[in-house]
């Protein structure tokens, strides 16, 4: 029996899955919640098999970011990410958080199940039209400290902000935003952020 754990913060949906998965002779949803800390919080309670995590969550932490705690402190447990859509950041971070499976909400209740019992058997899974996504999925172009520059420019910081907070010249600030914007092919800052945000790259 593969024991698992459901992350899903539409009521509608949650109670479906719950439904459509109770129906399975190998599967019990030991229990359903709708954020990700609740989600951690009912692994380490009852230690699943698999935990089936909704990627957009509520609460101070995400699907991803409860893939991640339950990785490092319920090791056994593996993780299956679900999403309404597959950008390329979102799976982009997926891959990088090695989570065991990532598949998309659209996929067949028979998809699902397989995926739930190739995951619980140790295996990783991908839903097939994510495969071209994954293959494609450009190699960030960003260093480390160009990336820490864009998350402020993200935040709203301007260039004495972000200097002060980076231990930077202003100037030295906006030489990065250039080399930022011109690498990415953007038309500005804006476009620089939100190029960098869908790729993933921060």
């Amino acid at each position: 029996m593969i024991r698992m754990i459901l992350a899903e913060d539409q009521h509608v949906i949650r109670e479906a899955l719950v439904t459509l998965l109770t129906l399975e002779p190998d599967i019990e949803v030991v229990e359903a919640v709708e954020s990700g800390d609740a989600a951690v919080s009912a692994a380490l309670v009852h230690r699943p098999d698999v935990a089936v995590l909704d990627i957009d969550m509520p609460g101070t932490i995400d699907g991803l970011t409860a893939a991640g705690e339950l990785r490092s402190r319920l090791p056994g447990c593996r993780t299956l990410m679900l999403t309404g859509h597959g950008k390329p950041g979102h799976l982009r971070r997926a891959l990088d958080s090695q989570v065991d499976g990532f598949m998309l909400k659209t996929a067949s209740p028979d998809e699902l199940t397989s995926a739930i019992r190739k995951v619980a058997r140790g295996e990783r899974v991908l839903d097939p039209s994510l495969a071209i996504t994954a293959w494609n999925l450009a190699d960030n172009p960003l260093t480390p400290r160009e990336a820490d520059v864009l998350r402020l420019v993200a935040a709203g910081a301007e260039a004495t902000e972000i200097a002060g907070r980076l231990f930077l010249s202003a100037g030295t600030v906006r030489n990065y935003i250039t080399a930022i914007v011109t690498k990415l092919n953007a038309r500005n800052r804006t476009d620089a952020v939100r190029i960098a945000a869908e790729a993933g790259w921060i």
